[in-house]
């Protein structure tokens, strides 16, 4: 029996004008080649072991589902906050 854990991880990309598309995925070294590459570019690391299942059974390239849609917009909010960006004509209150 192996005590081995399969390491997973998902990359979205979203330009702010489109649906976020899945832009990799991955295992064991590859999914750690994602998560070195993210944290290289200072790309916030969101964890979540429900929302990895559902987005890995996406394809490259596939758009996240309407269902997701919210979910993913607080992420993305959420790592925009944490890096000082705004939306474009964003004017806090």
């Amino acid at each position: 029996m192996s005590d081995h854990t399969t390491r997973h991880a998902i990359a979205l990309r979203y330009d702010g004008q489109h649906t976020p598309t899945l832009t990799a995925k991955g295992e064991d070294a590859l999914a750690e080649a994602i998560l070195a590459l993210a944290r290289e570019h200072q790309v916030p690391i969101y964890e979540n072991a429900d929302l990895l299942r559902l987005l890995a059974r996406l394809e490259l390239g596939d758009e996240i589902p309407e269902a997701l849609y919210r979910c993913i917009a607080e992420i993305i909010a959420f790592a925009w906050y944490l890096k000082g960006k705004r939306p474009v004509g964003f004017i806090p209150d």
